[in-house]
């Protein structure tokens, strides 16, 4: 039977298939196989084999020596979620309450409070989207792109600005971790599997011709089905706590105080944060000094969809560095995956040579990459120090990570400036750091881009 469907297989091959003749150069042009190789490759992990034997004489000391450094701060562990973009963002705004509250105090914000907000948030952005879409045909790239995926715990600063400003901030010990927030993978199942019945629901609602406000009554009554189950898994958000401020030594500061979630927001974050900030992002596939959009962001119908401005390279780097210099850490995104050594904490493009193993190269550009689905931003990390040279260029830089104290350099990554061009793609800064020519043309009117973007 085998040797019948192998026969079978073989007559139904086509046009651009691999045919025998096919078969056969591509064997041919294998010519002497090294066996020792073959063995080598087989047998052992290809990143060890490859792995730049230079990295074993880098200095530690001075790889964490830095010229330009802003405090420092504990490091956390998102575990097994999704949720770097929240971790970066509220560290982020840690880091400026304590650098500006003249008590010297600190604070640690609850991911898993605005985290439960994120989520009913997106929960609302699949039902409406499908409301909104559901002329279209199921099949159509709109709501498959709903019914994909619909919800995440991906992220990026936007939303935690957003969200912040309206539910308000509070303290981890108000609010600590659960299981399901630091392990979102059968939560986010549980969730999808209702999204989709109901996004199915209100499509047959819709196109059935139901009243809007019978659609919006509905609506609402699987929001709180959503609302209960992530009550059951993240607990249920806290509208009021007591809260005692305490400095890096462990000491106390002040009286203990009541707080609700937005009081905790103004004393530790103050205004508003929407129009404070400016996205910037490095995608060569698009003009530069431009602004763009994100159609259908996470946050479209509860805060604002994603803009940020493109820019080259060498701009991003004077906005990072003065940033830096006024002791401002930054919400930043990159591929991490890409030649990281894991155990050193360590990026840098040449960290393993994957080329000399297998007789090849890998010339695609950062534009080339994004556009094959070859690079991406996959995680976002917090931008903490650079080392600069005599002539104030940048070398290497430094990246609170919120994958534990143990992973990597204390839990931080350095890279080199060459990997850093070639694989960060997001920044986040204040907009007192940005010159006016950048101010200008951040408030140009954005190109809407489709979710389906590579990039995003």
């Amino acid at each position: 039977m085998c040797i019948m469907m192998a026969g079978a297989a073989n007559a139904q091959t086509k046009d651009g298939g691999i045919s025998k003749h096919l078969l056969q150069q591509i064997e041919a042009e294998q010519g002497t196989a090294n066996k020792a190789l073959q063995l080598a490759i087989a047998s052992n992990d290809i990143d060890a084999l490859v792995r730049n034997p230079q990295l074993k004489g880098l200095n530690k000391k001075d790889l964490q020596s830095f010229s330009v450094e802003t405090p420092k701060q504990s490091i956390h562990n998102q575990k097994s979620s999704g949720r770097c973009w929240m971790f970066s963002g509220l560290n982020v705004l840690r880091s400026n309450f304590a650098l500006q509250d003249k008590q010297k105090r600190i604070v640690e914000f609850s991911q898993d409070y605005l985290f439960f907000y994120d989520q009913l948030e997106k929960a609302n952005l699949m039902l409406q989207g499908v409301i909104d879409n559901a002329k279209k045909p199921l099949d159509d790239i709109r709501l498959q792109f709903f019914f994909k995926n619909p919800i995440n715990d991906g992220g990026t600063f936007c939303g935690v600005a957003d969200l912040a400003e309206k539910y308000g901030v509070v303290p981890q010990s108000a609010q600590p971790e659960t299981y399901s927030s630091e392990n979102t993978s059968r939560m986010a199942k549980i969730l999808k599997s209702k999204l989709r019945e109901y996004g199915l629901e209100l499509r047959r609602m819709t196109n059935e011709g139901k009243d809007k406000k019978v659609i919006e009554k509905r609506k609402g009554e699987m929001l709180a089905k959503v609302y209960n189950i992530l009550v059951l898994t993240l607990g249920e958000p806290v509208k009021e706590f007591t809260y005692q401020f305490r400095d890096k030594d462990g000491n106390a500061v002040g009286e203990a105080k009541k707080y609700t979630p937005q009081e905790f927001y103004k004393e530790t974050v103050g205004g508003k944060l929407n129009g404070s900030f400016i996205m910037v992002m490095n995608d060569p596939r698009h003009e530069y000094w431009k602004t763009y959009e994100i159609e259908y962001d996470r946050h479209t119908y509860d805060g604002h969809n994603w803009t940020y401005l493109n820019l080259p390279m060498e701009e991003i780097e004077k906005l990072a560095i003065a940033s830096l210099k006024d002791g401002r850490k930054m919400y930043s995104s990159y591929d991490v995956g890409k030649q990281l050594d894991r155990k050193l904490g360590y990026l840098d493009v040449d960290n393993f040579k994957y080329e000399s193993l297998f007789d090849t190269e890998f010339p695609m550009t950062k534009a080339e990459r994004i556009a094959t689905f070859e690079s991406g931003s996959t995680h976002a990390m917090t931008l903490a120090a650079v080392d600069l040279d005599k002539k104030g260029n940048p070398v290497k830089w430094k990246v609170e990570n919120s994958w534990g104290e143990d992973s990597g350099m204390n839990g931080c990554i350095i890279m080199t400036n060459r990997w850093f061009e070639e694989y960060m793609f997001r920044l986040v800064v204040n907009k007192k750091y940005a010159s006016e020519k950048v101010k200008k043309a951040a408030e140009s009117k954005p190109t809407l881009l489709s979710p389906e973007d590579p990039l995003f």
